[in-house]
């Protein structure tokens, strides 16, 4: 398990950037599914006690990311299929929902920055540029809706699910894809057509489920 030196013995928020770090690396794939967390490497790497490494560990474990094997430690889970059916349809749901509010007040400013996410998203090559574009498109156009809980459950979804993204993007020719889902729903929300852009974006985030269970074998 490798990470970059780094002392944070005097920041309060050690256990902020142990927990963004271990993250990262779980998200990007450079900690692979089963691998244990050794909290006296994790530690040493940071130059921190193993305290703000407990909680970060624990943190991990709420989203999902991280179990606790009784008497063996902790490791990074598996993809199992329940999750990721259970994700993307609350997904579906709440997003489909909140870009048809959104789409009815939607503005120039917002529909500028989700221009400018999708050209991003389009012309990134790593899966890392992806996923914050990714996620930096759909976010600029959910926000103009001004509804606080929505962006807020949003927000979990896709801390939970951007494991499932990366995966889906690698795996399958879902980075094509995606692109060309994002231009319909960019279009729709130009044209303040409400329906068509829940529709397309329920739609968007099924495919990219079915799409990850079928290159995963189910």
């Amino acid at each position: 398990m490798k990470f970059e030196p780094t002392d944070l013995s005097q920041t309060r928020s050690a256990a902020d950037v142990v927990f963004a770090a271990l993250r990262a690396a779980i998200v990007n794939g450079d900690l692979e599914n089963g691998t244990q967390l050794r909290q006296e490497e994790i530690a040493a790497a940071f130059k921190v006690s193993r305290i703000p490494v407990r909680e970060a560990i624990a943190r991990l474990e709420q989203l999902g990311l991280v179990e606790t094997r009784r008497y063996k430690g902790a490791f990074v889970t598996d993809l199992p299929p329940q999750e990721i059916e259970e994700i993307f349809r609350l997904r579906a749901l709440v997003e489909g929902d909140a870009i048809r509010h959104a789409a009815a007040r939607m503005t120039g400013t917002a529909l500028a920055e989700a221009e400018s996410a999708h050209l991003a998203f389009a012309d990134a090559a790593t899966p890392a540029e992806w996923m914050e574009q990714n996620r930096r498109f759909h976010c600029a156009l959910y926000a103009v809706g001004g509804q606080r809980h929505y962006l807020g459950v949003i927000e979990n979804l896709l801390n939970l699910s951007d494991r499932y993204l990366r995966a889906q993007l690698s795996l399958t020719d879902g980075h094509r894809k995606a692109v060309e889902e994002h231009a319909l729903i960019l279009d729709a929300c130009k044209a303040g057509d409400a329906t068509l852009a829940a529709r397309l974006t329920t739609q968007h985030i099924k495919d990219a489920k079915l799409a990850l269970l079928k290159c995963l074998g189910h």
